[in-house]
């Protein structure tokens, strides 16, 4: 039997790919606004339908805003790790994939992050994550400001990795990643436990030491997912709904 013929893909898709192609070679920033929508009908020869789907799927994904208002219109958007990790989530819900399976991911790609990061890791990166460091000492009685730093201290070293993709990932993790989100409690003593080890991580980029930056980063991680184990074995075996309201 003959393979069949792959679908053609639907208009609105296409003048979506059109769009984005345009607004790159424009040389666009995020904040800039696109063509008006009389001017795109004209340029992309389509009915106004299928452009307002195009935008409409642009919008999901992040890349465009709809600014209301006269002088409104779309605008063009730099898109966030929000995005992907509404997709993740609710392919992991699809596949009945549990918590642990991000812990899974953690413990394979952060060591190798942080070893790419000590060789890449700029000044002010390693001034940004010491930031985040002090942040966790001053917030440690305060939940909110505390796991926020927390969460820049892996962001800043997933960007610092030089990778685009990886920074992507983790950046589109963060928000699930502590456990927080599904009633995962830390003590004081955890959070200074945790403070400890991020003093650790940094001492190693910050010695450009990629095999001890990757071996703290692992150690992190394994201690929280004991501690997660012990604490919390039902969380670990939780799917996450894609409806969480972590997700923004």
């Amino acid at each position: 039997m003959s393979a069949s013929a792959p679908r053609p893909q639907k208009a609105a898709m296409l003048v979506a790919q059109r769009i984005v192609r345009d607004a790159l070679r424009d040389n666009l920033r995020p904040g800039d606004l696109l063509t008006p929508e009389r001017a795109m009908l004209e340029k992309y020869q389509t009915g106004r339908g299928t452009l307002r789907e195009a935008l409409r799927l642009l919008e999901v994904q992040g890349v465009i805003s709809l600014k209301p208002g006269p002088r409104g219109g779309p605008v063009f958007r730099t898109p966030d790790g929000s995005h992907l990790a509404s997709t993740f989530v609710l392919l992991m819900q699809l596949q009945g994939a549990p918590y642990r399976t991000i812990v899974e991911v953690r413990t394979a790609l952060e060591p190798m992050i942080s070893s790419l990061a000590a060789q890449r890791m700029s000044e002010q990166c390693l001034d940004e994550l010491n930031e985040t460091v002090d942040r966790m000492h001053r917030y440690i009685d305060e939940q909110d400001p505390f796991f926020e730093a927390n969460r820049q201290f892996h962001d800043i070293i997933a960007r610092a990795s030089g990778n685009a993709l990886f920074a992507y990932m983790v950046d589109s993790l963060l928000g699930i990643m502590d456990g927080t989100a599904l009633g995962v409690a830390y003590p004081s003593v955890h959070r200074a436990a945790i403070v400890r080890s991020h003093e650790e991580i940094f001492e190693a980029l910050k010695s450009r030491d990629a095999s001890a930056s990757a071996a703290r980063m692992r150690e992190h991680i394994e201690a929280y997912e004991r501690y997660a184990e012990r604490k919390y074995p039902h969380v670990m075996d939780a799917t996450i709904p894609w409806d969480h309201n972590f997700l923004g």
